[in-house]
């Protein structure tokens, strides 16, 4: 037992470490598009294109908040995606009123909001996911040379596009992933996002995603920023028809294609209240975990005993562990709490959510086995109302 304590308490360690210091090293040249370098204006036209479904609790705010960027030339793109709620029904209102100062009136002072677009969606064709035909259908509906992808329960503050496009047409990027405040109120929530996002590191670096030569990639659904020729360029989202994480693989697609990916940080340009509680952030993570691991059984157990490997054992090592064997798993540990101090202090997470670290642990390999049963159990994924056969998700992964 000793030589195990040995092997993998400084494997772990070295592991740990290095994130530490890939971090420190990586996160230092991520540019923060709020800084006052970036306060410019531009004139290229912009699609910021808002796929709904069933979201009648924010899209309201939401499409407020778009249609108040202090942008000249852009327009915004609604798709109500057969939603059985009010959802449709508030962007058709939104849609017929007129707006000065930032702020709507009634449409009998004035004409309707020329910045806005309303597309319905009554069926959805076969062989789509609903949110993919949603955005390609929006997408065939403008000439604008970026196309912004974002949700319906994203926020953004007036500067933001402005600041976004000066700094891709400096940087001359192909895609531009700006990083969301995630709005936490609740512990759980802090607990179970922290993790998710210490796991990020290991699996796609933001900081890498400029450089050629790394496979590392990025794509977020709040702020997906395309050149609409290399949005074309790269199939468009026809080629992601039944991606269930085509958020991630629109930036795979990209930048596997060899064009220029950037990902920048934004203080709090745009925010994202992204689950409500730890069982919020599992639910939402149940549809897409097994999707992550291409629907393979293998890969869903496997990913777990690493997960468990990486994060529990250093917490079991350090307690059960004889003499000097413990000093690696402490070390393993304090690097996985630098993490928590460093990297994450403008999510506003606290350090000692690292105690709770063996919790979140748990919970996010519980949430890895039940996307894959779930999924085979049902035979495929629903999301929203909508079935999605397996055998189809299957056949139409990128």
């Amino acid at each position: 037992m000793i030589y195990f304590h040995w092997i993998a308490g400084w494997l772990l360690a070295l592991i740990w470490f290095s994130r530490v210091v890939d971090a420190w090293r990586g996160v230092r040249t991520l540019a923060d598009i709020s800084q006052p370098e970036w306060d410019r204006k531009s004139t290229s036209k912009v699609a910021i294109i808002v796929p709904a479904r069933n979201e009648e609790a924010s899209i309201e705010q939401a499409l407020y908040k778009l249609l108040s960027l202090d942008y000249d030339n852009y327009e915004v793109i609604a798709i109500d995606d057969r939603s059985t709620d009010r959802t449709g029904e508030i962007m058709d209102r939104l849609a017929t009123l007129t707006w000065g100062d930032g702020r709507p009136r009634p449409s009998e002072l004035g004409h309707s909001h020329a910045r806005l677009k309303i597309v319905h969606i009554r069926e959805l064709p076969p062989d789509w996911m609903g949110k993919a035909h949603a955005m390609w259908t929006a997408a065939k509906q403008t000439d604008a040379d970026w196309l912004l992808f974002t949700d319906a329960d994203v926020m953004f503050r007036p500067d933001c596009l402005r600041r976004a496009i000066a700094y891709a047409e400096a940087e001359r990027a192909d895609h531009l992933v700006v990083l969301p405040r995630v709005i936490m109120k609740r512990p759980g929530e802090k607990m179970m996002v922290g993790f998710f996002q210490l796991l990020f590191v290991f699996g796609h670096r933001p900081w890498k995603c400029a450089d050629p030569k790394a496979k590392d990639h990025m794509g977020v659904g709040a702020f997906n920023l395309v050149r609409r020729t290399v949005y074309e360029a790269v199939g468009t989202y026809e080629r992601l028809r039944l991606e269930v994480v085509d958020d991630m693989k629109l930036g795979k697609v990209i930048k596997s294609a060899g064009f220029r990916q950037r990902v920048v940080l934004g203080d709090n340009l745009i925010e994202i209240r992204w689950a409500h509680g730890a069982r919020g952030v599992v639910n939402n993570l149940t549809k897409n975990f097994f999707a992550v691991m291409s629907f393979q059984v293998w890969r869903a157990l496997g990913g777990s005993i690493a997960v468990a490997f990486l994060n529990l054992v250093p917490f079991f090592g350090v307690l059960f562990a004889r003499g000097w064997t413990r000093l690696a798993y402490g070390i393993a540990l304090a690097s996985m709490l630098a993490l928590y101090a460093g990297v994450w202090r403008r999510d506003e997470i606290s350090p000692w959510y690292f105690l709770l670290h063996p919790v979140s642990t748990v919970l996010f390999i519980y949430t890895i086995l039940r996307s894959m049963f779930v999924t085979l159990w049902n035979g495929g994924v629903e999301w929203r109302g909508t079935f999605y056969p397996l055998e189809d998700l299957r056949k139409g992964l990128v």
